[in-house]
C-alpha cells in the first residue's frame, strides 16, 4: 500500500472514530457508534499492516499477535459478567499504558529509529520517549490498582501516607532531574539509567495516586484513567511517527478529560480534590452523621407483597438503579416489572445519576442489556422536579446518589453533591441487603424518613417476589 493510500485510510478511520464518539453520546445511537468505531479500527489496522512501514517478513508476527490478542479479547467478552465491566475497563486501560511504556523503550533501544534523528530532532524524539514512558507507566500501575479496588481485591478505603503531597512533589522533581540527564546522555547505556529510574517512580506514583483515592471517587478514577490511556496512545503515536495514533489518542484523552470534569461536577468535587484523595471509607458499615449523632426516626421495613401492592396502586413510578442492581443481576427482573406496570397504564421512568455504579454509564449499559426502552431512561436533571408528583420511587441498591444529607447537612462529606430527590415522592422504597452505608461510607437519613420503606434482601430475589405478587393479583 502506498504512503498516500495509507494517509487516506487513516483519514477515513479518523472520521469514523469521531462519528463513533458522537454516536456513543446517546443510548439510542450507541450501537451505531460502536459499529463506526469497529469499522474505523479495522481500516486503521489493515492500513498499518499493509502500509509502507511494515515489511513482508513482519506480517506473520503481527498476524500471530493479533490472533492471540483477539482470542483473549473474545474470551473476555463472552465470559465477563456485566457487573465486572468496570474492572475490565480498568484492566484494558492498564494494557494501553503498558504498550506505551514498552514502545518507548523499544523506540529508544532500536538503532534504526535513532539513526533517523539528529540534533534538535533527536532531542525532541527522546523527549517524546521520556514523556510517553512516563504517562504509560502511571497509566499502567494506576489502572492495575483501580482494577484491584473495583474487583474488591483491594479495599476501597483510601491509603493516606504522611506528607503524601510532599512525596508526590519530590517524585516530580526527581523525574524532571532525570529527564534532563536523559536528554544529555550521549550513549544508550547512559540514557537507560535515568529512563529506568523515571519508570520506577512513575509506577510508584500511579500506585500511590489511585490508592489514595477513596471508594466514592472510583467512577471519576475510571474516566480519568480513560483519559490517561488516550494520552498514552497519543504519546505512542509521536514515538512511532504515526498520525492516526496521535489523533485517536487525543480524541480519547480529551473526551476522557471532559467526562472526568462532568463526573466531578456531578459529585460537587473538583478534579484536584479527587486526585488529592481521601473521600470514601469503603468500610461498608453504618456511619454516623457529621455531628456524631444517628439520624432521627425509625426504619420501617416492608415485604415484597406490600411493595407490589403499592406499585399496583401507583399511577407514576420512578426507579433509581444503583450498583446493588448490578451485583444482584436484577436488571432483567426490573424490566419485567416495568413492562407489567406499563401494560397496566402506570407511568414508569428510570432516574440515572452520572456516578451511579462503578463507571460512567454503568446503569445505562445494564438497562440496555435488559432491553429497557431508551425513552424512559432519563438523567437526574430531567427527573428531579417530578418526584413530588410521583407516587412511588424505588431505589434498587443505590445509596449515596439518593442521600438527602447532600442538601440538608452542610457538614456532610457529600454536602452540595447533586442527588436524586427520591424522598420527595409520596412513598419511597429502598432495596438493600442491610443498613450498611454506601461506597462513600456516609450514613443515609433517607432510611429514617416517615414516607420511606426498606425492602431488605437480595435485589434479584426480592424483585422476583414482587413480580410474582404483581402478576398474581
Amino acid at each position: 500500500m502506498s504512503e498516500s493510500l495509507t494517509t487516506v485510510a487513516y483519514l477515513g478511520a479518523t472520521i469514523l472514530f469521531i462519528l463513533s464518539l458522537g454516536g456513543l453520546s446517546n443510548p439510542e445511537t450507541s450501537r451505531r457508534g460502536n459499529l463506526y468505531g469497529m469499522a474505523g479500527m479495522a481500516i486503521a489496522v489493515l492500513a498499518t499492516v499493509f502500509g509502507a512501514h511494515v515489511s513482508a517478513a513482519g506480517i506473520p508476527w503481527i498476524v500471530t499477535a493479533m490472533l492471540v490478542g483477539g482470542s483473549i479479547g473474545l474470551y473476555a467478552a463472552r465470559t465477563v459478567q456485566m457487573t465486572q465491566m468496570p474492572e475490565l475497563v480498568a484492566l484494558m486501560h492498564s494494557l494501553v499504558g503498558l504498550a506505551a511504556t514498552l514502545v518507548g523503550y523499544a523506540s529508544y533501544i532500536d538503532p534504526a529509529a535513532s539513526a533517523n534523528f539528529s540534533g534538535a530532532e533527536k532531542a525532541i524524539h527522546e523527549m517524546e520517549i521520556y514523556i510517553g514512558v512516563l504517562i504509560g507507566a502511571i497509566t499502567f500501575s494506576g489502572s492495575l490498582i483501580a482494577f484491584g479496588k473495583l474487583s474488591a481485591r483491594i479495599g476501597g478505603k483510601p491509603l493516606l501516607l504522611p506528607a503524601r503531597h510532599l512525596l508526590n512533589l519530590t517524585g516530580l522533581l526527581i523525574v524532571i532531574y532525570f529527564g534532563v540527564q536523559f536528554l544529555r546522555a550521549e550513549t544508550l547505556a547512559a540514557g537507560m539509567t535515568p529512563l529506568i529510574v523515571m519508570t520506577v517512580i512513575a509506577l510508584l506514583f500511579g500506585i500511590h495516586m489511585v490508592m489514595a483515592i477513596g471508594g466514592a471517587d472510583m467512577p471519576v478514577v475510571v474516566s480519568m484513567l480513560n483519559s490517561y490511556s488516550g494520552w498514552a496512545a497519543a504519546a505512542t503515536g509521536f514515538m512511532l511517527s504515526n498520525d492516526l495514533l496521535i489523533v485517536t489518542g487525543a480524541l480519547v484523552g480529551s473526551s476522557g478529560a471532559i467526562l472526568s470534569y462532568i463526573m466531578c461536577r456531578a459529585m460537587n468535587r473538583n478534579f484536584i480534590s479527587v486526585i488529592a484523595g481521601g473521600f470514601g471509607t469503603g468500610s461498608g458499615k453504618p456511619a454516623p452523621t457529621s455531628d456524631g449523632a444517628q439520624p432521627a426516626g425509625e426504619v420501617v421495613p416492608v415485604s415484597a407483597v406490600e411493595t407490589a401492592e403499592m406499585l399496583r396502586e401507583a399511577r407514576s413510578v420512578i426507579i433509581v438503579p444503583g450498583y446493588g442492581m448490578a451485583v444482584a443481576q436484577a436488571q432483567h427482573t426490573v424490566y419485567e416489572i416495568t413492562r407489567h406496570l406499563r401494560d397496566k397504564g402506570v407511568k414508569v421512568r428510570f432516574g440515572i445519576h452520572p456516578v451511579a455504579g462503578r463507571m460512567p454509564g454503568h446503569m445505562n449499559v445494564l438497562l440496555a442489556e435488559a432491553k429497557v426502552p431508551y425513552d424512559i431512561v432519563m438523567e437526574m436533571d430531567e427527573l428531579n422536579e417530578d418526584f413530588p408528583d410521583t407516587d412511588v420511587a424505588i431505589v434498587i441498591g443505590a445509596n449515596d446518589i439518593v442521600n438527602p444529607a447532600a442538601q440538608e447537612d452542610p457538614g456532610s462529606p457529600i454536602a452540595g453533591m447533586p442527588v436524586l430527590e427520591v424522598w420527595k415522592a409520596k412513598t419511597s422504597i429502598v432495596m438493600k441487603r442491610s443498613m450498611a452505608s454506601g461506597y462513600a461510607g456516609v450514613d443515609n437519613p433517607l432510611f429514617y424518613k416517615e414516607n420511606n420503606r426498606m425492602l431488605f434482601g437480595d435485589a434479584k430475589k426480592m424483585l422476583d417476589e414482587v413480580l410474582v405478587a404483581l402478576k398474581s393479583a
